[in-house]
């Protein structure tokens, strides 16, 4: 599921023009190297909590910001939905560490 709403953020981004490249969203959305992605991809690996919290952070402000200051009310809360899903993943993985 991680992975999924990582490649669904990725795939919003590059639609609207904001990123152009795997890489760039690793380092610019996901604090990663430029190869996290691929790296994913190659190992059917699944993206962190760490991962999944920072990008949602980095939505939130992002989304924050073209309400506040940019007036796009309509873009800013498609970034902020898109960082709820990131929280609720966050918060229901917490659960499960929790748990075990």
């Amino acid at each position: 599921m991680k992975k999924e709403v990582i490649l669904e953020i990725f795939a919003f981004l590059k639609n609207a023009a904001i990123v152009q490249t795997e890489s760039e969203f690793s380092e610019d959305w996901l604090g990663h190297t430029e190869c996290y992605m691929r790296t994913l991809r190659f190992k059917k690996a699944d993206a962190s909590l760490g991962t999944i919290a920072v990008c949602g952070t980095r939505m939130q402000k992002a989304g924050d910001q073209l309400i506040a200051r940019l007036g796009c009310p309509s873009l800013g809360a498609q970034f902020i939905d898109l960082s709820e899903k990131c929280r609720t993943l966050v918060n229901a993985g917490a659960v499960e560490l929790e748990l075990s």
